[in-house]
Order: C-alpha cells, then sequence, then structure tokens
C-alpha cells in the first residue's frame, strides 16, 4: 500500500497563485505519518484533496491498496440531538463494541456519555469525533487537528494507543506540534511557505510506540531537520 503525489497543483478557486505547486512525495502503508507546515501552505487542502481525488481525473494523487480514505477534522460537529454515547452506539459496526469501550476509557469520555454534543469542550468534543471515525473500515484516516484543544498527556496516550489498536492502517496526522510530530510519526512531509521557495520535503520522524525510550540526540535532529523549512 501506497500514497504518492507526483506533481500535483492545486490552486483556490478565484485565485491565481498556487497553494499546492508541484507537489511530489511516496509514503507507505501502514504507519503513523504527518504533514507539517505553517498555517497557508495547503495542508487541509491536500488533505481534502486526497479524499476528494475520484473526482479530480488530473490530480496526480496515488493511493494504491487506500480505497477507503477518511477525513477527521478539528471542531467537526456531531450530527443529530441525541446523547453522545446514543450516536455512538448507533454508528458502531457490529462487532466493534469492545474497541469502542477501549476507546471511550482511553479517550477519558465516559463521563460524557449522556451529554449531547453541544454540552462538551472543543477537546472532548474532537475526541469524540475521532471515535467515531476509528469505529469505521478504513484504509487512510487523516487527522486534521483532531486532537486539538487536548492536552498534551493525553494526546499522547490517545495517539499511543491509536498506533499500538490499528497497526495494519495508514494515517495522516496534520498538526502544529513539531515535538509531537517528530517524535511519534514516521515519515513527514514538511510544506513550507512559498515566499521560502523551498517546496516540500520529507523527514523521518522516531515513530515511537508504547514503551519507547526517547533518544534526545536523534528525537533533536528529526526536529531540526523540520525545522530547516523555516
Amino acid at each position: 500500500m501506497r500514497l504518492e503525489c507526483d506533481g500535483l497543483k492545486y490552486t483556490y478557486p478565484g485565485s491565481e497563485a498556487a497553494v499546492i505547486d508541484n507537489l511530489c512525495f511516496s509514503m507507505t502503508a501502514p504507519g503513523f505519518n504527518a504533514v507539517f507546515g505553517p498555517s497557508g501552505v495547503g495542508k487541509t487542502s491536500l488533505a481534502k484533496l486526497l479524499v476528494s481525488q475520484a473526482n479530480l481525473p488530473a490530480s496526480r494523487i496515488f493511493t494504491s491498496g487506500l480505497d477507503r480514505i477518511l477525513y477527521s477534522y478539528n471542531q467537526e460537529r456531531l450530527p443529530g440531538w441525541s446523547s453522545t454515547g446514543k450516536h455512538l452506539n448507533k454508528v458502531c459496526p457490529p462487532g466493534k463494541e469492545a474497541l469502542k469501550k477501549k476507546l471511550i476509557d482511553i479517550f477519558k469520555l465516559e463521563p460524557v456519555l449522556d451529554a449531547r454534543f453541544s454540552q462538551l469542550s472543543m477537546g472532548q468534543q474532537n475526541r469524540m469525533n475521532l471515535i467515531r471515525y476509528l469505529l469505521q473500515e478504513f484504509d487512510l484516516l487523516i487527522l486534521d487537528e483532531s486532537l486539538a484543544n487536548v492536552d498534551e498527556a493525553l494526546r499522547e496516550t490517545i495517539i499511543l494507543a491509536i498506533k499500538a489498536f490499528f497497526p495494519e492502517k495508514m494515517f495522516l496526522y496534520i498538526s502544529h506540534n513539531l515535538m509531537e510530530v517528530a517524535k511519534f510519526c514516521r515519515d513527514i512531509l514538511v510544506l513550507s511557505e512559498p515566499v521560502k521557495q523551498k517546496g516540500s520535503f520529507m523527514v523521518k520522524g522516531r515513530d515511537y510506540a508504547h514503551g519507547y525510550t526517547l533518544d534526545k540526540q536523534a528525537f533533536d535532529a528529526s526536529m531540526l531537520e523540520v525545522m530547516d523549512a523555516f
């Protein structure tokens, strides 16, 4: 399984300047990978293009073996007026009830299962949405700031749990958190601002999993390589 872009270009409707221009990269699946860069360099645009590629015959996107692509994003709303717990029960496929219970416990959402989505904090809303996607069938799940407004310790717990529970899946993690991306992701696509004229390039992250021991020298080297784009 592989995710590739070969000369991908994208321009916002009504604009002349391309937000993505001649993007080329390749990532193999499975794995926990990332797209990193400042606001405005096309991270979310790339995510949406990956999802809608079937409608873009000239998109120059190739997803070998990645037939089911899902996209989760920050502040996405949960539909309906029922409690969040009832909604998760409704969308949970047969045979995944045990996984649902484990995710609810790890994501620390048991106390809010009787609450409506609008009553949750932004961090709780994002965690609830992420569980909803993790329960579905997918080959590639894009997490676009899906853990925003979640405290650092819990984010780490969640990322490590996702890597442990879904070792055969591919993830594309979009985040502004450099330390997190360098620590937990394997392949990091770095997008720089057009004015920097450095384009895009790939960096190897540390890809830490449960029980990791931090190699500070190697970790710092990964962060410095990413920061070189800015």
